[in-house]
């Protein structure tokens, strides 16, 4: 029944960006890509939270189930973490004409790949499982405190090309109401693909790969 929900959400969420939202200004139909880059990064985002939110319990009750959670909410935010790059990549080329020209959020992305995709090296390079899982958890916990200043804090520090949130200065949302509309449901519907995912991750142990090496 879920995967039928999410399917006809998917199937709604995609017609409405295609053939519903409007052109945005200075973007014209370039903004399309907006509706699956955002939901991108803020499921990212919320894999990390909840990687380190497993991790915690995990420090506080080791179980080998917390470790499977946070060690797949991880490696899936990961993969989605990617995705929002590579799709940001493409905006970036059509609007101001190269895939990456180092824009602070651009870089700070790229910061963020690295430091979860050193978790992945950590979760491989630790045979004792036992070991792997307490010392991933840690720092599944550290680089999380990260997360908040690479993506929130320091692009706003400095000049960025990349368009302004949909909270402008004042703390207003400035966005027609229609794409809101649309971006709420994209932003609905990209979560649950995450959770069906992961938890179907979680409840086949054999699907871990190099996350449970022995």
């Amino acid at each position: 029944m879920m995967k039928v929900c999410i399917g006809i959400l998917t199937a709604a969420v995609v017609f409405a960006v295609f053939f519903v939202v409007p052109p945005a200004e200075g973007l014209g139909y370039y903004v399309r890509l907006a509706f699956f880059h955002i939901p991108l990064a803020w499921v990212s985002v919320l894999a990390f939270f909840l990687g380190a939110w497993w991790a915690l319990r995990y420090l506080k009750s080791p179980a080998p189930i917390l470790d499977r959670r946070s060690s797949r909410a991880i490696a899936l935010g990961l993969v989605f973490a990617v995705l929002a790059t590579l799709s940001g990549a493409v905006f970036s080329k059509l609007t101001w004409g190269a895939y990456w020209n180092w824009d602070p959020r651009q870089t700070t992305i790229f910061v963020l790949l690295l430091i979860y995709g050193a978790y992945l090296t950590l979760r491989s390079a630790v045979r004792d499982p036992q070991k792997r899982a307490r010392s991933s958890a840690v720092y599944a916990l550290f680089s999380f405190l990260t997360v908040p200043f690479l993506v929130f804090i320091l692009p706003r520090l400095y000049f960025s090309l990349h368009p302004s949130p949909i909270l402008n200065g004042s703390g207003s949302i400035d966005m027609d109401p229609v794409m809101l509309v649309v971006l709420v449901a994209a932003l609905v519907d990209m979560t649950l693909i995450y959770l069906a995912l992961l938890k179907y991750l979680v409840a086949r142990p054999d699907k871990g790969g190099y996350l449970d090496e022995p």
